[in-house]
């Protein structure tokens, strides 16, 4: 019982983390049909924010929850006006310009930081089920995944807001024809996923530590979750944050990580085999 207890923990644990590296880039991709390549790089940059400000004497939390969102959400929106507003429509560009933003971040936070692990302690102790310990840290995690991804479903479907960045994303045109400015709802919009990835590197720092290559570690993994997903934002996310998640951990725990790695990637190509559209792009094609 105890070790059923501990396995299940172990999944929503590798579920939530799936969720929090993979949504600022589904709300980047999903709504604005941008591809981030430097998505791993704002999450690291989030992840150096919240080190930094704890570092000087800011509280952990607000170094974790409201330092690093900002920082990055910030930068995003700099990033969108001087770099991705030019690219509209032009993915390979997009791309390119986005893999240089990378590169760059890299090299900058390497001669600023240097090329060694920065870290802080993990909050809020350990968790004993029977025979077993687990970080409570990481149940606060599942937690946290689970109200941004109710947060951002809520803004979307009841929110003045959301009606207009949904507006905006499906028809510039027409939104722009109503009064609505489709560059400022860009601008927001890409500073929110940007914010979304700052927060979650400032999240994840008291787990993984900070490095100025960590981004490379969550990039690959984050867009196979947001294109096994398709094209709905968040329950696409959310579903195939779920599986490969339930995946990844199950064989893990019968084999060895090495292995779970790879039948995370072999689910992943044969879910895009199956369902070149995603998930999402099958069922539930009218949730958001």
């Amino acid at each position: 019982m105890d070790y059923a207890a501990i396995l299940a923990l172990q999944i929503c644990s590798a579920v939530a983390s799936l969720v929090l590296i993979s949504l600022g880039l589904a709300v980047i991709f999903g709504m604005m049909r941008v591809i981030n390549l430097a998505h791993g790089e704002f999450l690291m940059l989030g992840g150096y924010a919240a080190i930094t400000a704890y570092n000087n004497g800011v509280n952990l939390w607000l170094a974790m929850l409201i330092v690093a969102p900002l920082t990055v959400g910030l930068f995003g929106i700099v990033v969108e006006r001087l770099i991705i507003r030019h690219l509209y429509g032009r993915l390979i560009d997009t791309m390119l310009a986005t893999w240089g933003l990378s590169l760059a971040m890299i090299g900058f936070v390497t001669v600023v930081f240097g090329n060694t692990v920065s870290g802080i302690s993990a909050p809020l102790g350990s968790l004993t089920i029977g025979a077993y310990r687990t970080g409570a840290y990481e149940v606060f995690l599942v937690l946290v995944a689970a109200v941004l991804l109710v947060a951002g479903w809520a803004v979307l479907r009841f929110t003045r807001l959301g009606l207009i960045a949904r507006g905006t994303m499906q028809n510039a045109a027409m939104a722009a024809a109503l009064g609505v400015s489709p560059s400022l709802v860009y601008a927001v919009t890409f500073g929110v996923g940007a914010a979304l990835s700052g927060l979650v590197g400032g999240l994840l720092a008291p787990l993984s530590g900070v490095v100025p290559t960590i981004g490379a570690a969550y990039i690959a993994k984050a867009f196979i979750t947001v294109i096994s997903g398709g094209a709905a934002i968040l329950s696409g996310t959310a579903i195939a944050s779920g599986l490969l998640g339930t995946i990844n951990t199950a064989m893990t725990f019968a084999f060895t990580p090495v292995l779970g790695e790879v039948a995370l990637l072999a689910a992943a190509v044969i879910l895009l085999r199956i369902l070149p559209q995603g998930i999402t792009g099958r069922f539930f094609q009218r949730s958001l």
